[in-house]
């Protein structure tokens, strides 16, 4: 009878040995059998890493723009001497270009180009986020800076830093409100003669936007040469073309220029 008992004992602990194998078996034998095995969700990271490798890949663009009726690479002029400096000490994914003021249509052309937008010139929401744009100007130049900005805004595209030299507004135009997608903005001017450049330019959101300066010049008592200028250009007006022959301002033009760069070209000393 003990013996029978014990056989008993054994059998009903065999079978409750095997329904705990069982339960503990059966889930992954039917998540096996269905196909849903549980895998790792790695689309937030393919995400994350395809926006860096798109910021990686974005080039710094600097546009200047020269005012009056001055060629885009006339070197006699500062905007151009700037670019040329830039150009020369700048790695492939720096792109300094100048334009004449009234050209701004193919620099925002060329700007979508170099930013990655295709054939329908239209750029994802990655590269506009990426982009890293700094503008600059003399005189009716520097407006077309602005409204450039303007443009680039009204398109979801940041600017970096806007530099006004002299800025000379036509009618019905507005130079001094700096829009609310670029982070840095800084203005230099006179107010002598005639043509007389902006001279207080503010942000439309003073949250997004840091005004590094107004910075006002005067030559009444120390005159700036401007030899190299056509003598038509140094006879009238006298003022606005000292600012865009003075060294300091332009220094300081390329100084604000390079702080934006990647370090190995905003060290460089000229």
């Amino acid at each position: 009878m003990s013996n029978l008992i014990r056989r008993a004992g054994n059998s009903v602990l065999f079978i409750r040995a095997l329904t705990v194998a069982w339960l503990c078996l059966f889930p992954v034998l039917f998540v096996s059998a269905d196909g849903n095995t549980p895998k790792t969700d790695t689309s937030s990271h393919a995400a994350v890493s395809d926006s860096a490798a798109v910021h990686r890949a974005a080039p710094v663009v600097v546009f200047g723009f020269v005012g009056g009726n001055v060629h885009h690479d006339d070197s006699a002029h500062s905007t151009v001497k700037v670019a040329q400096r830039l150009r020369k000490d700048s790695p492939t994914n720096v792109h300094v270009e100048t334009f004449e003021n009234n050209h701004m249509a193919d620099a925002h052309g060329l700007l979508l180009y170099l930013l990655g937008a295709g054939r329908t010139g239209t750029l994802t929401d990655e590269q506009k986020q990426a982009a890293r744009i700094i503008l600059y100007g003399h005189g009716s130049g520097a407006r077309t800076v602005v409204a450039l900005a303007e443009k680039l805004n009204s398109e979801g595209i940041p600017v970096l830093l806007t530099v006004q030299v002299d800025s000379a507004a036509k009618r019905g135009q507005n130079d001094a409100v700096i829009p609310e997608n670029v982070r840095y903005a800084a203005n230099f001017y006179q107010e002598k003669r005639l043509v007389r450049g902006q001279k207080t330019i503010t942000a439309a959101d003073a949250s997004r936007t840091q005004i590094l300066g107004n910075f006002r010049m005067d030559y009444s008592d120390h005159p700036v040469s401007c030899e190299k200028l056509p003598w038509y250009t140094r006879a009238f007006p006298r003022s606005h073309n000292e600012i865009e022959c003075d060294p300091h301002v332009w220094q300081k033009v390329e100084n604000l220029i390079r702080e934006q760069l990647p370090a190995s070209v905003a060290s460089m000393t000229n």
